[in-house]
C-alpha cells in the first residue's frame, strides 16, 4: 500500500525547549491511527506542525511525496476545544461555512454547492437546528459537533483530531465515532490524539505511541507491551483492555504489573501488515 504521509525525523521546538525528538511517522491511504501517550507528550504539537501552527525545527512532512504545505487544503484539523475562542460572534452556520473557503478565496460568495455541502455536514452531526445560533451559547458537546462539521465541510483527504472525546457527553462521543466509521468507508487518513488507551486499543487499526519521541507504532496488540507503555508512561497507571497495568520505573527497573498478570512481550511493530511504520 502506497503511503500517503510520511513524517521524517521531524523535531519541534518551544523556544529551547524540544517538544518533538525526531519523529518518523508513515501512514498509509484510508489508516485510521490514534496518537497516544501522557500529557505533554507532543500529540498536539504534531498536529499543528502538520498545519502549519507551528515551524519544524528539523525533519521534513510530504503528502505522496511532497511536501505536506503543498496540500494543506485537504488536511482539516480539528483543535481541542479550550483553544478556540467561543465568545467570537459567528454563528454555527458560519463556523461550518469556514470549512468552504478554500486558501485565498476568503472573500468569495459561498455558491449553492458549498451551502448544499454545510447543510448536509450539519445534518449528519445533528446540529441543523442550531445553525443560527451563537457559538458561545452551545454546549460543549454540540461545539464539539460544530468543528467536527466544520472539518466535514472541508471534504478533506486527512483528517487530524485533538483530543475529540474529551469533556464531551456520550452522544457526541458516538457521533464522532460514527463520523470516523464513514470516513473509512471514503477511505479518509484520520489521525486521532486520544489519552484512552481503552478506545485506541478497540476502536483503531493502528496506535502511535508518543512522549516526546515515538516510542512505538503499530498494531495496538504490538505497540501496548510493557515496555513501550513503561517508556511511555514511567510510573503511572494506565488501563488496557480493561486491566490496569501499573508501570513502575523505580526499583531496578521492575516492568508494569498488571493485577489480572502481566502482559507478555509483542513483536516488534516496525511495519504492520498495511505498511503502517515508526522509527
Amino acid at each position: 500500500m502506497n503511503e500517503l504521509l510520511e513524517i521524517r525525523g521531524v523535531s519541534v521546538f518551544y523556544g529551547t525547549r524540544r517538544a518533538l525528538d525526531a519523529v518518523t511517522l508513515n501512514v498509509p491511504h484510508g489508516v485510521q491511527v490514534a496518537v497516544v501517550g501522557p500529557n505533554g507528550a507532543g500529540k498536539s504539537t504534531l498536529f499543528k506542525a502538520m498545519v502549519g501552527l507551528l515551524p519544524v525545527r528539523s525533519g521534513e512532512m510530504l503528502m505522496h511525496g511532497r511536501p505536506l504545505a503543498e496540500y494543506r487544503d485537504p488536511v482539516a484539523y480539528v483543535p481541542q476545544r479550550e483553544e478556540v475562542d467561543w465568545r467570537f460572534p459567528v454563528t454555527v452556520f458560519d463556523v461550518v461555512a469556514m470549512g468552504r473557503y478554500r486558501k485565498g478565496h476568503w472573500l468569495r460568495r459561498l455558491s449553492s454547492a458549498d451551502r448544499a455541502v454545510v447543510g448536509q455536514c450539519l445534518e449528519q452531526l445533528a446540529i441543523a437546528e442550531l445553525a443560527q445560533r451563537p457559538i458561545g451559547e452551545l454546549s460543549g458537546g454540540q461545539q464539539q459537533r460544530v468543528f467536527l462539521a466544520r472539518a466535514l465541510a472541508q471534504e478533506p483527504h486527512v483528517l487530524l483530531l485533538d483530543e475529540p472525546f474529551t469533556g464531551v457527553d456520550i452522544a457526541t462521543r458516538e457521533a464522532t465515532l460514527e463520523l470516523l466509521t464513514g470516513l473509512r468507508d471514503r477511505s479518509v487518513t484520520v489521525l486521532v490524539s486520544t489519552h484512552d488507551l481503552d478506545l485506541a486499543a478497540g476502536r483503531f487499526e493502528q496506535v502511535a505511541l508518543l512522549n516526546g519521541r515515538l516510542i512505538s507504532a503499530g498494531r495496538p496488540e504490538e505497540v501496548f507491551t510493557e515496555e513501550h507503555l513503561q517508556a511511555a508512561f514511567g510510573g503511572q497507571m494506565v488501563v488496557v483492555d480493561g486491566k490496569s497495568i501499573f508501570v513502575d520505573q523505580c526499583c531496578g527497573g521492575h516492568g508494569p504489573q498488571d493485577r489480572a498478570g502481566s502482559h507478555g512481550p509483542a513483536p516488534s511493530p516496525h511495519r504492520g501488515d498495511d505498511g503502517f511504520t515508526g522509527e
